[in-house]
């Protein structure tokens, strides 16, 4: 019975470990390439770690399917909302569960695990362009006119925002207050943290 439980808490400590390599190489290394959302290393590793426990637990024991299911559940309750999160953001979001679901699980053969996780780090290494690429993020402008032409949209914010504009997409327009939502994308300068902040709406006038 002893051996048994050595075993059980040597397998649990090596796929913990492989876990936690794979989330330094994933975030560490491939994620923090470039500027991004500051809160997202958290928001990866509490996802990761927290599955990882979840599944450890319920897979040492005799838990009904029901819980499998609830677990998966809860998870599709996790939403990027903030438009400061962009689709690699989510990409990321999404490898990190899956690596704390590889881990977390037992009695798999530990080669398999090892394979597996390299191959998701390898493929998201391969992948990601943010090296060859300037980092950008998203803001929501609020103009206090009536745009209806995307571009013209593009060209006034470029010519009033400090910071280089790449896409502009028309979220809103309102006839009656006579304004117009937008999201833009704009590329994050390499020596700072990027301004403004990404999460925040700005009020965007003719003489800003």
């Amino acid at each position: 019975m002893g051996t048994l439980l050595s075993a059980d808490a040597a397998s649990l400590l090596a796929r913990l470990g492989i876990d936690i390599l794979a989330m330094l190489l994933l975030v560490g290394w491939l994620y923090r390439r470039r500027h991004s959302a500051p809160a997202m290393p958290l928001v990866f590793a509490v996802l990761n770690i927290g599955l990882f426990a979840a599944l450890s637990a319920i897979s040492s024991g005799s838990f009904k399917a029901g819980i499998g299911f609830g677990l998966f559940g809860l998870l599709s309750l996790v939403r990027l909302r903030s438009t400061a999160f962009t689709l690699k953001d989510v990409a990321y979001t999404f490898i990190a569960l899956v690596l704390g679901l590889i881990n977390g699980l037992q009695q798999r053969q530990m080669w398999l695990v090892v394979a597996l996780n390299i191959l998701l780090v390898v493929a998201v290494a391969v992948t990601d362009d943010s090296r060859s690429r300037p980092a950008t993020r998203v803001m929501r402008v609020t103009l206090d006119h009536l745009v209806l032409d995307p571009e013209l949209a593009l060209a006034e914010l470029t010519a009033q925002l400090a910071v280089p504009v790449v896409t502009v997409v028309i979220e809103e327009i309102d006839m009656v207050r006579e304004t117009t939502r937008v999201s833009a994308r704009y590329e994050v300068p390499e020596a700072t943290d990027g301004w403004p902040a990404a999460d925040q709406d700005v009020p965007q006038g003719l003489s800003a």
